[in-house]
């Protein structure tokens, strides 16, 4: 069938609607979903991407079940952008529905390895091809492990109870022994780059994450803003004086760039945090994340959003036990010639 160039027609806007319906009998806390405008694609670290707009779509032979908008994107090399992902990434925004989601998905990602194909600079070898699913979608792993995907990072999601803010596993004010945590000043923008810096490092280890030339740098430009002002969602917890772990988030006004990934809102997102190896596993994490849940909850946070490393062994339980829970799986071939 034609490829529909308007988002607006009324064959994807009957699509749209479907996957609507579909969507929150899924997860609640997904957004409405929607195609991209050409160029308009945000991607980790918050940049739109430049003009791709490539449309493709599947049809069954009653009308339309699958739609996609490809985008691209080139990280600039002192960014923290880069650290976080591959140096240019190509995004399909999917919407699938019909009888065969799996199938019409597979469809789609066929059209799309043909785009793929056609683009030199995809074969570079800092490169990815990446899909945000919904996490609770089970209809379409199987079509994007079939294509050449793997699971690589989940957004997870935390939201509001009905009364305040849903508790993590501590509550503020019960650190470890010998543990002091507070709210951390401009002056302690060398032990926030120190702890976030291990992190990353610790990360590399799972794939997606590069510490890159800038990357110390880039951190610290990211955290002296996020420290500038008078109440910095950014916590230090010490023993004896000395920084052993730090949590930095970003307020609403900083979180523009994630927020549209929920229905929800205001919008929280938890940029990073560190525990010292040698410190963790003693509740440290645990009594930041509730300092955090403290403050969301007095700002009346809806949902708070953060990504961690789908295969990382610490995070994947931690995050669970703090009340986060997969809200979309990111799904990336690298380099994009890899897609089947």
């Amino acid at each position: 069938m034609p490829v529909p160039t308007d988002a607006g027609s009324e064959a994807v806007g009957k699509l749209i609607a479907e996957v609507r319906q579909r969507w929150q009998v899924i997860d609640p806390l997904l957004p409405a979903p929607a195609l991209p405008s050409p160029g308009s694609a945000v991607l980790a670290g918050g940049q739109p991407g430049p003009h791709c707009g490539a449309r493709l779509a599947v049809g069954d032979g009653h009308g339309l079940v699958a739609v996609g908008s490809c985008e691209h994107w080139q990280g600039e090399p002192d960014s923290l952008d880069v650290t976080w992902a591959a140096a240019r990434r190509f995004q399909l925004t999917p919407l699938v529905g019909g009888q065969d989601v799996a199938g019409a998905l597979d469809a789609l990602l066929s059209q799309w390895r043909e785009h793929l194909s056609s683009l030199p600079s995809a074969r570079d070898a800092d490169t990815a091809a990446v899909i945000n699913w919904p996490s609770r979608d089970i209809d379409g792993p199987s079509a994007l492990l079939r294509r050449g995907f793997a699971p690589a990072a989940v957004i997870a999601a935390k939201a509001a109870g009905r009364d305040r803010f849903v508790a993590g596993a501590a509550d503020a004010g019960t650190e470890p022994p010998g543990v002091r945590v507070r709210r951390a000043s401009p002056a302690d923008i060398d032990a926030v780059v120190r702890l976030g810096l291990d992190a990353i490092r610790f990360d590399w280890h799972f794939c997606g994450v590069n510490e890159r030339p800038g990357t110390a740098d880039a951190l610290g430009r990211e955290a002296s803003g996020l420290l500038a002002g008078p109440q910095p969602w950014v916590w230090l917890a010490e023993r004896d004086g000395a920084a052993v772990g730090m949590l930095a988030c970003e307020q609403p006004e900083q979180a523009n760039w994630i927020a549209s990934m929920t229905g929800r809102a205001p919008v929280a997102y938890l940029l990073l945090m560190g525990v010292q190896a040698s410190e963790r596993a003693q509740g440290i994490g645990a009594a930041l994340a509730a300092r955090l849940d403290g403050a969301m909850q007095a700002a009346g946070i809806s949902v708070a959003l953060l990504h961690y490393a789908q295969i990382n062994p610490l995070s994947v339980p931690f995050w669970s036990q703090q009340g986060y829970r997969p809200l979309w799986t990111e799904w990336e071939a690298w380099p994009p010639a890899a897609v089947r």
